[in-house]
């Protein structure tokens, strides 16, 4: 099996880790890989410091998005799993709230396709 792996941030960590997405058969896996990756930073006044288990994907603070082979800033969990791995480069953890561009952008064709 060929390495898929791309670089993964979280926002306010001084570091990049690095996964092969060929590891993890589901968004499920994915997501708890990245957890137990990133699970001894926590955010103290806006800063990343280790510390206290916090879980960084699922929560309601941090959003998990990818960067698709067009360039373009996605939200994981949009696209059936097949396709996440072809086309990932990178992958970011965000504060919710810089990704509510790409949230809005996401729910809009979802909330016409519930219309029709």
């Amino acid at each position: 099996m060929a390495s898929n792996s791309v670089k993964v941030s979280l926002d306010g960590a001084p570091y990049l880790r690095k996964v092969d997405l060929k590891t993890y058969t589901n968004y499920k896996g994915l997501s708890s890989g990245l957890e137990k990756m990133f699970c001894s930073f926590t955010f103290e006044d806006g800063l990343m410091s280790e510390g206290q288990s916090r879980d960084l994907v699922n929560g309601s603070e941090y959003v998990l998005t990818y960067e698709d082979k067009d360039g373009d800033w996605m939200l994981v969990g949009d696209v059936p799993w097949e396709m996440f791995t072809e086309t990932c480069r990178r992958l970011r953890i965000m504060k919710g709230s810089d990704a509510i561009g790409l949230v809005d952008a996401v729910a809009a064709p979802r909330e016409t396709e519930k219309c029709m």
